[in-house]
């Protein structure tokens, strides 16, 4: 499923935190969104599933407007995975995961044995199946993450939005959810701190600074030497990663101001054209 942002402005209390943003996102590619605290990234997706209404502009998924549909419709097609939540409830983990099928049911509700069937596989495929009747408030934030993915897995959406869905884990299992997220197949968007971990896993990259994107394309291609300095006011080397080929990222001691690159244009990300 193609998901497009066309010029779109969000505001939040009267400051303007994403400002004409346009990006596309092809069926099947992961999506990279980088960029300091506050640059946008959380903002931008939030317009996607319909937390935030774009001030300007529109989102669409398959050339129709995710604010024109009706939100069951909008949660059937996108499923969101955020960093470790709450669910306000003291539900186990099975109904958790059972959250996610919500969208798909009729007025009645009611589980039905496929709802259950999908439940149980998902679990299995992110390795949680043994947590089922365990209450999910008392899991511990990699385990709580499993869970949320199973809960998105089940929800049978072509677009996954991952809104920092790293913070606080260690470095084994960061490693395990971005391979089954890219293993997925899914339109994937992605909103990362851990620029070694978008460069590895994302297809493209869209680096987001002060609400506009700067520049776009492969990760080889976008995070520059340059480019870091300019945006994240570090100093960092290009290097190809030993197994994978994929670029790695060295920083080095130092620290330069972050300022606005002056003189360049906002890139055009590679996402914005069919691979």
């Amino acid at each position: 499923m193609r998901v497009e942002f066309t010029h779109v402005g969000i505001a939040l209390g009267g400051a303007r935190i994403v400002d004409d943003v346009t990006l596309t996102v092809p069926p099947g590619q992961f999506l990279g969104l980088v960029g300091p605290n506050g640059s946008g990234k959380s903002t931008l997706l939030r317009g996607l599933y319909r937390v935030l209404r774009p001030a300007t502009g529109t989102v669409r998924i398959d050339g129709q407007d995710v604010w024109r549909l009706p939100p069951r419709r909008v949660a059937q097609h996108i499923a969101v995975m955020t960093q470790e939540t709450d669910t306000g409830f003291d539900l186990n983990v099975l109904d958790v995961v059972l959250l996610g099928r919500l969208p798909h049911q009729g007025s009645f509700g009611g589980h039905t044995r496929h709802d259950l069937t999908l439940a149980a596989g998902a679990l299995g495929r992110v390795g949680a199946d043994h947590l089922s009747r365990r209450t999910f408030s008392g899991l511990s934030g990699g385990e709580k993450q499993r869970v949320l993915l199973a809960r998105a897995l089940v929800q049978e959406s072509q677009v996954l939005v991952l809104d920092e869905p790293t913070n606080h884990l260690d470095i084994a299992f960061q490693l395990e959810l971005m391979r089954m997220v890219r293993g997925l197949g899914l339109t994937t968007l992605a909103a990362l701190h851990d620029l070694n971990l978008a460069a590895s896993h994302c297809d493209a990259i869209a680096v987001l600074h002060r609400g506009r994107i700067i520049a776009g394309g492969t990760p080889a291609e976008v995070l520059t030497p340059d480019l870091l300095r300019e945006v994240f006011g570090v100093h960092a080397h290009l290097l190809s990663h030993p197994d994978t080929g994929k670029p790695l990222i060295a920083f080095s001691p130092g620290h330069e101001p972050v300022s606005t690159p002056a003189g360049r244009a906002a890139a055009r990300p590679r996402s914005d054209t069919q691979p």
